[in-house]
């Protein structure tokens, strides 16, 4: 018996189900609507449309390093019970791992699975965020996974060019705890910064300040703005009287992700 999409949207209003659920469930029961329905309450599947309407806060930050390549995933949950667990931590590994093989866009060769899970965990889970760097001949891959309860929830990957193995890894540390939101200082926007500088022009004038001394005061604070979002700007963590620049020297950072859950 042939079905129609408007049957599949039938079912999905009636069951609760997901779309691609609901089309396997008429696909599997020769269109027949009554028979889809059973079958998807067989399979625990006629509520979990309605749990994609519960927040995901919780999850797992997986990090895998393959040669010259590395990927972050951020695989989400509502619980920290679910997210501690071995299938779901596992799971997010090897999405993980199939990023760093074949790129950010591999992941959805994992959508059948990923279904399954959310009916095994009976959660909310989704993706979040996904990253990939792929490091030029000659350069260095740095990385840090910051443990919490026995899973990654802040992790850091980044290229670096010169320098050594071990100097990415430290820059990888200090980005995971000074969260930069860009590179340097050039990076940042020119609409951020003005926002920003009208910002702390009205602060600067509502502490009463001479107005005379007002632009040399904001430019001093913008400077203070930029060592806190400009990785290169930033106070380096192991030794605040250098910036990151000044301890790379000579190597530099070509590029740089951080993913961490909330």
């Amino acid at each position: 018996m042939a079905f129609t999409a408007q049957d599949v949207k039938a079912l999905r209003d009636s069951s609760g189900a997901g779309m691609m659920d609901c089309k396997k469930a008429l696909t599997e029961n020769d269109g027949d609507m009554e028979a889809a329905k059973k079958w998807l309450r067989e399979k625990g599947l006629a509520a979990s449309a309605k749990r994609e309407d519960r927040d995901a806060t919780q999850g797992v930050v997986a990090l895998h390093l393959d040669g010259d390549t590395a990927a972050i995933v951020e695989l989400k949950c509502e619980t920290d019970f679910t997210a501690g667990s071995d299938l779901f931590k596992g799971e997010a590994d090897v999405l993980a791992a199939l990023v760093a093989e074949k790129g950010v866009e591999a992941v959805t060769e994992r959508s059948d699975k990923f279904e399954e899970l959310k009916v095994t965990l009976k959660e909310n889970i989704s993706i979040g965020q996904v990253a990939r760097i792929g490091a030029a001949a000659g350069n260095h891959i740095g990385s840090y996974q910051h443990q919490q309860g026995g899973r990654g929830v802040n992790g850091v990957i980044v290229e670096i060019e010169g320098g050594s193995p071990e100097l990415a890894h430290d820059i990888a540390v200090h980005i995971a705890f000074a969260r930069p939101t860009y590179l340097s200082r050039d990076d940042v926007p020119a609409d951020v910064v003005a926002a920003e500088r009208e910002t702390l022009e009205t602060i600067t004038r509502n502490e009463g300040k001479p107005e005379q001394a007002i632009p040399k005061i904001v430019d001093g604070r913008i400077n203070g703005f930029f060592k806190d979002v400009a990785l290169l700007d930033q106070p380096y963590a192991k030794d605040d009287k250098q910036s990151v620049d000044q301890v790379l020297g000579s190597a530099s950072v070509k590029a740089f992700s951080q993913v961490e859950i909330g």
